[in-house]
């Protein structure tokens, strides 16, 4: 019966948690429709937080690589002053991404509503 207890106390916890995660991320990146994306991406660094491997699989048009694993030591290479529009396959990573951004100082931030596989646009594939 304890071990039912803890189970509960740590499935709550959990449960807990990721409801203030969520909060948190709708606080600080606005999630935009692909058209509102579309409409603003042009005039904002696009930044794709998947894996190379994915990012040459295919990625949007105009968009720079910085995944996820490597997104600490490369931020610098992103400018506080511009808009970040952010994408990744579905919008986890994205929204980590915005999460690290947002704690740097980055105010700006939105992210690709359902990622890259809800993308129907132009896109670019390294073959």
């Amino acid at each position: 019966m304890n071990s039912l207890y803890i189970l509960l106390i740590v499935v709550v916890a959990f449960l807990l948690y990721s409801l203030i995660m969520w909060l948190y991320q709708r606080k600080i990146v606005k999630t935009l429709t692909e058209e509102e994306f579309r409409a603003g991406y042009r005039k904002a660094q696009l930044i794709d937080v998947r894996e190379p491997n994915e990012f040459d699989a295919g990625h949007i048009l105009g968009a720079r690589n910085i995944p996820l694993s490597q997104f600490k030591i490369r931020m610098k290479e992103i400018r506080p002053d511009k808009p970040v529009y952010l994408y990744c396959q579905n919008g986890l990573r994205s929204g980590r991404a915005a999460q690290s951004l947002y704690r740097k100082g980055y105010k700006d931030l939105s992210q690709l509503n359902g990622g890259f596989k809800k993308w129907s646009g132009k896109i670019k594939s390294k073959k």
